[in-house]
């Protein structure tokens, strides 16, 4: 049984954690606990401070500076996100997670060279890291590089079945490589998961597989 799950509530909870605090104000595993407490109440003002502290007291925390970056691309900070990330791979280089963030958000930022880099080491940290799989087969996606884009895409799929975006996105290189049926199939899939493909696209497809 987890910590938080001992309490009956999230509320409950996070008074235990401020009782440890008093006690001990210099636990960075605390003021951590008590952030993603916070998070999942979506108080992002408290869970920042919370994290802070924690970077404070326990400096090599690198999952603390990841919640940072959570917390700046909550609020459409691509370049704080960007920051807190790269700090946490120094931290801990063989942390998956940061790099993967970092590749995402390259990717927005319209760097996929660098974002393909990054994301390659998310994945060679974390061979079944689904997210970085699904974000990589995009980058190359971006770049035109479709078999790769393919390859990747679908190593997502197989390992998390219901990840829609992944799903949509291969739907949209199968598309694009004139596989049609396929693209069919794929849409369909990432609608089974509740992920909400463009109806534009569903109908390009509909035209097209026949």
């Amino acid at each position: 049984m987890s910590e938080e799950a001992k309490y009956n509530n999230v509320d409950e909870y996070i008074h235990h954690l401020k009782e440890q605090l008093m006690a001990n104000p210099e636990c960075g595993n605390t003021h951590y606990n008590l952030g993603v407490a916070y998070l999942s109440k979506r108080e992002y003002m408290d869970a920042e401070h919370c994290f802070r502290e924690a970077t404070a007291n326990s400096p090599k925390m690198a999952e603390a500076y990841v919640q940072l970056g959570g917390i700046s691309l909550e609020r459409g900070d691509l370049e704080g996100c960007l920051n807190f990330n790269r700090v946490a791979t120094q931290q801990r280089p063989f942390f998956a997670v940061p790099w993967g963030n970092i590749g995402f958000v390259l990717l927005q930022l319209g760097d996929s060279a660098k974002a393909i880099e990054s994301l390659k080491k998310a994945i060679k940290y974390d061979p079944g890291f689904v997210q970085a799989l699904a974000t990589l087969g995009s980058a190359y996606f971006s770049r035109g590089e479709l078999d790769d884009a393919l390859t990747n895409l679908k190593k997502a799929v197989e390992l998390q079945p219901m990840f829609g975006p992944a799903w949509n996105n291969l739907a949209l290189v199968q598309a694009e490589m004139g596989d049609w049926a396929a693209a069919a199939e794929s849409a369909k899939k990432a609608q089974a998961s509740g992920y909400e493909v463009p109806q534009a696209f569903l109908d390009e497809i509909a035209q097209n597989a026949k």
